[in-house]
């Protein structure tokens, strides 16, 4: 006979975490356990260069709720959400990290709210003293900020931590784009959500695996996935640059009058050079460099390459039960 599919799955991405894995594992099963449902931990093994893949194949040997999805190199944080989500079986989901810097003591509450009829349960982090104060607010400007460019209420607390019933999950995989930013889709699909707030522990061991360019890349994919405005804005930008352009040539135009009236006249063509190179040009490669960052975006859609390859699963292929 065939076992039906787990309640809940807790979908982990894991790059670099031997260290860690194990006692993730161990945590999340008791916050769970007493819960009296049954219950999958899918980890997704991000191409890590460490042991974390033999770590899992351990793991998995003494604890048959324990899968794991090991991807043929790393796909990105959210492209190993992605792998997650779509190959776990359970009716709700809980996407979180691997670190322990999401804490499973929250999982309870997370499946009660659920029980009452929530189907999104979306976390947000209180006042992390373990990140400089200059980043806490850098993380609430940008989440302002995409929350104007999108129309989404997005806070600057908000992380992948986070609940979502199967038919949430459902909708969120149904959208088309192939670069997913999941932090703003989780919003736009809608359906009943709440929020809870948490302290950010401190990592057992390890350290992060974001650096600057990462953070960078991730917050420019939030902006680009869901507005148009920066095009609009650099209409108007081009806009305010022509009017100054032509009062620069005014001015211009007047300095070179005076100095042929004083006997030290300017160089032939002057301020006609100044006015269109410093101005005009920087608009040119401002506007390209924006239209660029879509164009890329559209290319890497229409390109049709998968969002993740992989190396190893446990799990059995989507829609099919476990023998």
């Amino acid at each position: 006979m065939h076992a039906p599919p787990p309640v809940i799955s807790v979908v982990a991405p894991a790059y670099n975490e031997e260290e860690v894995i194990a006692l993730f594992c161990q945590e999340v099963g008791r916050a769970l356990e007493p819960l009296g449902f049954s219950y999958e931990i899918v980890i997704v093994e991000n191409g890590s260069r460490d042991r974390t893949l033999d770590c899992l194949r351990a793991l998995r040997a003494e604890d048959g709720r324990i899968h794991y999805v090991s991807l043929s190199r790393n796909f990105g944080h959210q492209g190993g959400l992605v792998a997650g989500l779509e190959q776990c079986r359970g009716e709700v989901v809980i996407t979180m990290d691997a670190d322990l810097q999401h804490p499973p003591r929250l999982l309870p509450e997370m499946i009660r709210l659920w029980r009452q009829g929530f189907e999104v349960v979306n976390t947000f982090r209180r006042e992390d003293s373990h990140i400089s104060r200059r980043r806490r607010w850098l993380n609430k400007v940008y989440y302002r900020t995409l929350s104007a460019l999108s129309g989404l209420e997005l806070s600057g607390g908000q992380t992948d931590f986070r609940l979502m019933s199967r038919l949430a999950l459902n909708a969120l995989l149904q959208m088309p784009e192939r670069g997913k930013y999941l932090r703003g889709l989780a919003a736009w699909i809608g359906f009943r959500q709440t929020g809870l707030s948490y302290d950010v522990p401190p990592r057992p061991a390890g350290h992060t695996k974001f650096n600057f360019m990462d953070l960078l890349r991730f917050g420019l994919d939030g902006i680009f996935s869901f507005s148009v405005l920066p095009l609009r804005i650099f209409s108007i930008l081009g806009l305010i640059i022509s009017a100054v352009s032509l009062g620069h040539v005014v001015w211009s135009f007047g300095l070179w009058i005076y100095r042929e009236l004083s006997g030290h006249p300017l160089p032939p063509g002057w301020f006609s050079l100044a006015s269109g190179i410093f101005f005009i040009g920087g608009v040119q490669l401002l506007g390209i460099g924006l239209l660029g960052e879509y164009v890329g975006r559209i290319y890497n859609e229409v390109r049709r390459r998968p969002v993740y390859l992989v190396r190893e699963n446990t799990l059995p292929p989507p829609g099919r039960p476990p023998s």
